[in-house]
């Protein structure tokens, strides 16, 4: 019982490391541009660069699996991570900055290509409540990073502020090396290998998670330098991110704790993508005067979707290595779909100085999103074997 602990804390701490290195920059985008002279293209590539390489570890993840094991693999996921939090402090200039965000996206992708399937094999009677918290922590660790960051800059710069994230990181790779399980041989008698490749239903559970996620790393990279034009200071837009961040962070945890409640996704999915298209269209029409019910609206949106998407594919399978190469499949294509949402929107500032239409775009996919969620019918849905 105490190693399982052991094991559970180390998940929650693992996922809680997976957003500052992301979260942290976005308050600070401006005093970082001044001094590295980074075009609005070249901070969003901050973003965008990292959930790209995200994306490809995540399809690679029968081969990172294969390779390092899951037990390795997420440990020299999470050294990378410490040490391109740490490259921020002692090289901060533009290219090494970039970098760095490779060097981030890679530590990231290790983990969240190989941990889901580890917790589906060793929780499996609790796996998608569990998931829900582990996405939970991910949110959580954004909150941390988009608040604390700003005010640690006041004190240390922003390029140590940044580069403190690294000892998060340090404790979390010890304490995984004492908690993590033995890797668990293939044996014969398991499911057949799926190839979600050749599964139409595998192709929409990606598109819905990467337009989903394309909605949150919107906010993480641009709703703090929206609010500083607007005229707030880089702590309160750091501030207003942390709060949106634990909206998020509330909604994810009343969204998993109501999945036994709710066997039919559909039902949480319409309301929270309600709230998410109501709250985008208020931060285009009065992003001043709305923006407790911008925080709370968008918070409940991002934050019940990120771990509903993750759940409702892995409803899908119940075999834990079938399971772990669909939600593979589904971040892997789904944080590349992500990653051109900030590049967009920094190409749509570059040119016209302006973030709403960025906002209306996703307000747009949001309304896909509900046309998506209604073929999530309990039961339907089928994959092919290789």
């Amino acid at each position: 019982m105490k190693r399982q602990t052991l094991l559970l804390l180390a998940i929650i701490l693992l996922g809680l490391n997976l957003r500052p290195v992301l979260a942290a920059v976005g308050p600070l985008l401006d005093r970082i541009q001044l001094d590295t002279h980074l075009g609005h293209v070249g901070a969003s590539l901050l973003t965008s660069l990292p959930i790209v390489i995200m994306g490809l570890g995540a399809l690679a993840a029968t081969f990172l699996r294969g390779r390092f094991g899951e037990r390795r693999g997420i440990w020299l996921g999470t050294l990378l991570i410490a040490l391109a939090c740490l490259a921020r402090g002692l090289v901060p200039s533009a290219t090494p900055l970039l970098i760095s965000a490779l060097l981030a996206g890679a530590g990231i992708a290790f983990v969240q290509a190989l941990l889901p399937g580890l917790i589906k094999a060793r929780f499996s009677h609790d796996a998608g409540r569990l998931i829900g918290f582990y996405s939970c922590a991910i949110m959580g660790g954004a909150a941390f990073g988009a608040a604390l960051t700003p005010w640690l800059a006041q004190w240390l710069g922003w390029s140590w502020a940044l580069a403190t994230w690294a000892l998060p990181a340090i404790i979390a790779c010890l304490l995984w090396k004492r908690a993590a399980p033995a890797d668990e041989p293939t044996t014969s008698g398991s499911a057949a290998p799926l190839n979600p490749w050749r599964s139409p239903r595998a192709w929409l559970l990606m598109a819905f998670f990467g337009v989903g996620t394309a909605g949150y790393t919107l906010v993480l990279a641009w709703l703090p330098p929206y609010y500083t034009s607007l005229g707030w200071s880089a702590e309160s837009s750091g501030l207003l991110l942390a709060a949106l961040t634990l909206c998020e962070v509330t909604a994810g945890l009343l969204a998993s704790s109501l999945l036994a409640r709710c066997p039919d996704r559909r039902v949480l999915l319409s309301f929270v993508l309600v709230c998410l298209l109501l709250g985008l269209i208020a931060l285009v029409l009065a992003p001043l005067t709305l923006v407790v019910p911008i925080c709370v609206l968008i918070g409940i949106g991002i934050g019940a979707l990120f771990p509903l998407s993750l759940v409702v594919a892995q409803d899908h399978l119940d075999d834990p290595r079938q399971t772990g190469d669909l939600l593979a499949f589904v971040q892997g294509g789904g944080y590349l779909i992500a990653a051109t949402s900030p590049l967009l929107a920094g190409l749509l500032r570059q040119y016209t100085n302006n973030l709403r239409l960025s906002w209306l775009m996703m307000a747009a996919a949001t309304l896909v999103l509900m046309l998506m969620a209604k073929r999530f019918k309990p039961g339907s849905g089928h994959f092919h074997t290789r």
